[in-house]
């Protein structure tokens, strides 16, 4: 019976010291909860402010895109345009390249 009472006192006392651990870890746990939620919550705004700074990137992109066609096409028509000019002035007809003299060496 005195094996018994002491076994049982074991138990009791191993159980009080669980759950006193138990007790002194849960706002350890609660903490770290915390602390997870506002790491969860600080990445997701970065998150948010980088899919933004991408999209706000993206409208870059496609607006310089159209800007350089645009000024492809204004290039061709200008090209186009000095060629028609050169043709049609007699300042341009008709030239040869200069021939320079050589120089001795």
């Amino acid at each position: 019976a005195s094996d018994e009472a002491e076994e049982g006192f074991r138990a009791n006392l191993r159980e009080t010291e669980v759950t006193r651990r138990i007790e002194n870890t849960a706002p350890a746990t609660e903490s770290i909860a915390v602390d997870e939620s506002e790491e969860k919550s600080r990445l997701i705004g970065e998150i948010l402010e980088l899919q933004s700074t991408l999209e706000d990137l993206s409208q870059r992109v496609q607006s310089v895109k159209e800007a350089n066609m645009k000024f492809k096409s204004e290039n061709q028509v200008l090209s186009q345009y000095i060629e028609n000019l050169m043709a049609s002035s007699s300042t341009f007809q008709g030239t040869s390249p200069r021939e320079f003299p050589k120089l001795n060496a």
